[in-house]
């Protein structure tokens, strides 16, 4: 039974717009005048309706659907509905009344419609490419062929859920070195750009010389004050070509590989996509997805180009007959735990549940990296404006003093 959107107006005269089923348009307004609605306009949802809506809607700066957090709850909400027997369309239909928003009612509308129409779940979100990435799909269509759709929704919600409880915590762990480095950077141009010039004024006409360190501090004052707006228009036009070269696969692979060689930041990255990687490759291979599509899917979760490169080179190797661990061991890029639990997986046969493991291992070793290094950052970074704050005021102190002595 199709879905249809209308747009209708109630017995006060107010314009209601929402979803329904109907065997045909006539169908669905004869629902509508029943309800004491007037239609305005009744149109069958098709299965790109939803994001076409929201794309219509909110122009070139429209916002998804489903954004990371919500579709984490919605694949929880679904799994569990699916878990309980429910049939598939009835757990979108119910999705689709508790909607808080239109263009959640109406994707969840129309899925329903397409998989009432004989369509596979996955085939109908693969109509929505911006809700739903292809490895999402990938795994709900594996899902959907071994008949345990159920445990690989449940799954998905556990991936979503630990995928955004992590991005969180590195979040929250770098948001307080970065407000407390803004509000210095602030600090610091208020000071030099208007407390030492005042200075300089009050000194201007001396004829005794002015302290080494107030003379150091007016100088770059009269620099940020005259040439400051060009170093940041210039700092803004390195990072617009920056960003433009970064669209260089070429160069793009070589600065990810460049970043991975830092000595903190590189580990953060390295764990961070090891871990994402591994994770997904293990929700793949537990849902019965072929390990060379499935390691295809994983590396294109890769943010880092690098560490992505080397993933289809192991691809590469795995199909030629090589064991995934030893193609995973000859990339250097990866941690060593990676390989070392993928050679265990594959000696045991459990495989999906070790990958799974070392996933979890690398995120806890990624989150402990991030918090002792805010931990570290957070006193350096007061300790560093503290000091900074000194030097100026010690430049505008120390010619007050040296002036009452030549007073005395």
């Amino acid at each position: 039974m199709p879905a249809y959107s209308f747009t209708a107006l109630d017995d006060q005269g107010q314009t209601r717009k929402g979803t329904l089923e109907a065997d045909s348009a006539k169908s669905a307004r004869g629902q509508l005048r029943a309800q004491s609605f007037i239609p305005l306009s009744v149109e069958v949802l098709s299965g790109r309706d939803a994001n076409a809506q929201g794309e219509a809607s909110g122009g070139l700066w429209s916002q998804r659907v489903f954004n990371t957090t919500t579709l984490a709850i919605w694949t929880r909400q679904l799994a569990e509905l699916v878990s309980a027997g429910l049939p598939l369309e009835q757990a979108l239909g119910s999705l689709a009344d508790e909607s808080e928003t239109e263009p959640q009612r109406n994707l969840n509308a129309a899925l329903r419609a397409s998989v009432n129409g004989g369509s596979s779940f996955a085939r109908a979100l693969e109509q929505h490419p911006r809700e739903f990435a292809a490895i999402y799909v990938a795994v709900v269509g594996a899902g959907e062929q071994s008949g345990n759709l159920a445990l690989v929704l449940v799954r998905l919600a556990d991936d979503l859920e630990e995928r955004q409880a992590l991005r969180s915590k590195l979040l929250g762990a770098a948001l307080y070195p970065a407000i407390v480095s803004a509000v210095a950077v602030l600090i610091v141009l208020f000071l030099v750009g208007y407390v030492v010039p005042q200075v300089a004024q009050v000194f201007a006409g001396s004829k005794h010389a002015l302290p080494l360190l107030t003379v150091a501090m007016m100088a770059i004052s009269d620099f940020v004050r005259s040439f400051g707006w060009l170093v940041a228009l210039g700092l803004c036009g390195a990072g617009i070509v920056l960003w433009q070269a970064l669209k260089n696969a070429a160069f793009r692979e070589r600065w990810d590989a460049a970043w991975l060689r830092l000595p903190v930041l590189g580990k953060l990255a390295r764990g961070y996509n090891a871990a994402r990687f591994a994770g997904t490759l293990a929700m793949l291979t537990s849902a019965g997805v072929p390990i060379l599509q499935a390691l295809q899917a994983a590396a294109q979760t890769l943010n880092n180009q690098a560490l992505r490169r080397d993933a289809l080179d192991a691809l590469v190797l795995v199909r030629e007959g090589a064991p995934l661990a030893a193609a995973l061991a000859q990339k250097n890029r990866f941690p060593s735990l990676l390989s070392m639990f993928a050679r265990l997986g594959e000696q045991t046969g459990q495989l999906p549940t070790m990958l799974d493991r070392v996933a979890r291992q690398l995120s806890t070793e990624v989150q402990r990296r991030a918090m002792h290094l805010a931990t570290l950052l957070e006193p350096l970074l007061i300790v560093a404006m503290g000091l900074v704050v000194m030097l100026i005021v010690l430049a505008v102190l120390m010619p007050i003093i040296q002036l009452n002595q030549w007073v005395k």
